[in-house]
């Protein structure tokens, strides 16, 4: 197989058929050896039904259907796994980014020696100003703390090659963030700029995208337990300095500590410090705890023009 085309599906039933007519007609463009991968991940509309019927009637196109909402990333992931292609095409089916960037990527990848990524990133963010700070605050933090640095305004489609594609997928955490898996596979990557679009609201709601962000960075770094430690360090020093004081003003010049709002700030202060750093911990143990289990991160339900993958 030349091209593998990857695409998700989650209440894409609006705009499923032009997504199917436009990729189509793209990969035709570059190749009839192809296969179009359609992962359901656990549509209420009839997604489903719609990806069966274009299987029904080209062969090329291949069906997964998960048995409930796993989210993006882990079907992204599913979706990968079955692509046995020579070049893997990555796209969300939304139709946000144009279909005809397959066109775009396929030349940059064959123009350029070695490279085996070429990845969208937004030419500008969409969305009002909250939209746009939000965005810069979250790459902003999570490249200044994190070990693995994210392309900003990162975007999913991309072109992959078979072996990048192959070392993507041995990523088998549960807890997964699909833009730090990609960076953390490593390989020659090149960002292109890309006309995102908006065809319907987004899924994301602040706090949606602030988990993101918690999980982004306790998936990729150890660094938040050594920024506790130090912290604990820095207070346990500066603490010592002052009880020390204390004693000498005490003890030498008889003054003796007063103030009942200075010692209630500071149990306050302290006592959410300790929150905030057993919330930290916390969440480690918990990663440590789903990881455990070793259960399987998405779970298949039916497949069409695909043979159960072993793997």
């Amino acid at each position: 197989m030349r091209l593998s085309i990857v695409s998700t599906l989650y209440n894409s039933a609006p705009h499923l058929l032009e997504f199917y007519e436009r990729i189509t007609q793209c990969a035709q463009e570059i190749t009839h050896d192809y296969e179009l991968i359609l992962v359901n991940d656990g549509s209420s509309d009839n997604s489903f039904e719609l990806a069966v019927s274009f299987h029904e009637k080209d062969q090329r196109v291949k069906v997964i259907d998960l048995s409930r909402n796993f989210g993006h990333h882990k079907a992204i992931m599913t979706g990968l796994s079955y692509a046995q292609s020579d070049y893997v095409f990555l796209i969300d089916s939304d139709l946000e980014e144009p279909p005809e960037t397959l066109n775009l990527f396929w030349e940059e990848i064959h123009g350029s020696k070695g490279l085996d990524v070429v990845f969208g990133i937004q030419e500008k963010r969409r969305g009002g100003w909250f939209e746009r700070i939000s965005g810069s605050i979250f790459y902003g933090f999570i490249n200044l703390i994190s070990d693995i640095k994210i392309p900003r305004n990162f975007l999913t489609v991309r072109l992959m090659t078979a072996r990048y594609t192959k070392n993507l997928i041995r990523c088998r955490e549960r807890e997964i963030n699909f833009s730090t898996l990609t960076e953390l596979t490593g390989f020659k990557q090149k960002a292109i700029p890309v006309k995102k679009g908006s065809r319907s609201l987004s899924n994301y709601s602040f706090l949606k995208k602030f988990s993101i962000l918690v999980n982004a960075v306790t998936s990729s770094t150890i660094r938040p337990l050594w920024i506790i430690f130090y912290l604990g360090l820095v207070i346990t020093l500066g603490s010592s300095v002052f009880i020390l004081k204390l004693l000498i003003d005490r003890g030498v010049y008889g003054i003796g500590l007063q103030g009942w709002t200075s010692v209630i700030v500071s149990i306050f202060f302290f006592g959410g410090l300790i929150i905030f750093v057993l919330g930290i911990l916390g969440i480690y143990l918990s990663k440590i705890f789903v990881e455990s289990k070793n259960r399987p991160y998405t779970v298949i339900r039916e497949l069409h023009g695909l043979k159960e993958n072993s793997g």
